[in-house]
């Protein structure tokens, strides 16, 4: 009864389902379609992206994160009261 309305040449002359419908969007190439999923990339990794970055107004690379361990580094070993610097506590 209700397996009458559905048959396999529905699909091709416009029915379907969502999946059917994303393949049409995704495969078709159409101008429109491309620009939209430009558009839905640019939102999914734009945000994160957003507000990953915000607040932070200096970035700092390897180089400087590595001058100020050194620096922390020297500072510790030179205030400690023993000698040796491979004494942990």
């Amino acid at each position: 009864m209700g397996n009458e309305t559905k048959s396999n040449g529905a699909s091709s002359l416009g029915g379907g389902g969502f999946r059917a419908k994303m393949e049409h969007y995704v495969y078709s190439g159409e101008k429109k379609h491309v620009l939209a999923g430009i558009g839905i990339f640019t939102v999914i990794f734009g945000i994160p992206w957003y507000l990953m970055n915000r607040g932070s107004n200096n970035h700092r690379s390897h180089q400087d994160y590595m001058e100020k361990a050194d620096k922390a580094r020297k500072a510790r070993l030179s205030s400690s009261p023993s000698p040796s610097p491979s004494s942990d506590k």
